[in-house]
């Protein structure tokens, strides 16, 4: 009887094989082709893993055939082939099995990344400045391109919150992680009996999105137009280049005022929206499919957390996998941060291979 994985393989091969008999028949049809062709290369490598497995377990029913009526040194010979064609299919099967499971479509896209401060006041807002440092430090580790979109600054360095791109390939498969609750355990700056205390803040990563993927309609926004915050005196920017867009079926409000024209302000503001919107639409289709869905953000309260800052024990924990990192100072320089989103990467990846077992 065949198994789940291997009625899987007959069909690949089958519509792979369908697939090659249209490309001969396709002509000078060059969008045929060139879908067919792009269609036929990303089946490939599970094609060649699919044809060696059925090599080798062919070889392996052989073999079992010939020592059922071996004997001396022909046995032997054929046991230690049986073990090395066993060995041969576990590891063929493991590949076929991450091949087979299917990858996020979002994970090569740029993202923008939205860092509000929860629970702790300014405390929180300084986090909010400390976690924007991290993931500044961590694209230019990893040759991203960043780009401050929308900031909303306290007096004394910490942000309400800050919205900022990011953009080079795999960004959205390495960042998606961090969306979620981050809760902080330290003593601030300004507490005179030294007592810890316990803040929060938000982080959303989202994925960019192009224009063709999510309509808005102009009826659907509200855009209001006004002056960019300046640094006062002679410097204040007199010309109403900031651009705050509402969403008027959802509420949603995006504010962009850090480029130096209200137009480009405004595809900036538009562009996060369209992210947001997606992520929204997204998010629906996802929880119809899978309840255990984890919501990208909480509320900001302190009992809500993916990963805790603990600044006297110098510990990062992520509740999520349950691991813990003692170089504080690494994760918060970017430098170290790779240590949780690894194994967020092959956590998730043996959550998607377990739907893939159990689907039909």
């Amino acid at each position: 009887m065949e198994t789940q994985l291997e009625v899987k393989l007959r069909n690949i091969l089958w519509h792979f094989e369908e697939l090659e008999h249209k490309l001969a028949e396709a002509g000078t049809d060059y969008q045929l082709v060139a879908e067919l062709s792009k269609e036929r290369a990303e089946l490939e490598p599970v094609v060649n893993l699919a044809r060696q497995y059925n090599a080798a377990q062919t070889q392996l029913e052989e073999t079992r055939t010939l020592l059922s009526s071996a004997e001396g040194e022909m046995r032997e010979m054929a046991e230690m082939e049986l073990q090395e064609l066993s060995e041969q299919l576990d590891n063929l099967q493991t590949e076929l099995r991450s091949l087979l499971v299917p990858k996020d479509p979002r994970d090569n896209r740029n993202v923008i990344i939205e860092i509000r401060a929860g629970t702790g006041g300014d405390e929180a807002a300084l986090f909010a400045s400390d976690l924007l440092r991290m993931y500044l430090r961590y694209a230019d580790l990893h040759r991203y391109k960043t780009e401050i979109l929308s900031a909303n600054e306290i007096g004394i360095g910490g942000y309400k919150e800050v919205t900022f791109s990011v953009k080079g390939k795999g960004a959205y498969s390495r960042l998606k992680f961090e969306s979620g609750v981050h809760r902080v355990q330290r003593v601030p700056e300004t507490e005179s009996q030294g007592r810890i205390h316990t803040s929060t803040v938000t982080v959303a990563v989202l994925a960019e999105v192009e224009d063709v993927e999510i309509d808005i309609p102009e009826s659907d926004i509200q855009v209001d137009v006004y002056r960019s915050a300046g640094a006062g005196g002679q410097n204040v920017q007199k010309n109403m280049t900031a651009v705050r867009i509402t969403h008027l079926p959802t509420g949603i409000v995006v504010a962009c005022q850090d480029e130096r024209s209200q137009l480009q302000n405004r595809l900036r503001a538009m562009g996060v929206l369209r992210a947001r919107l997606y992520e929204i639409e997204l998010q629906k289709r996802q929880s119809e499919q899978d309840a255990t869905r984890r919501s990208q953000i909480g509320s900001g309260e302190r009992s809500e957390k993916i990963r805790t800052y603990n600044y006297p024990q110098s510990r990062v924990t992520d509740h999520r996998i349950n691991l813990s990192s003692y170089n504080l100072a690494g994760v918060m320089a970017g430098t170290e941060l790779d240590t949780f989103i690894n194994e967020l990467q092959v956590a998730d990846e043996a959550d998607r291979l377990a739907n893939y077992e159990t689907s039909d």
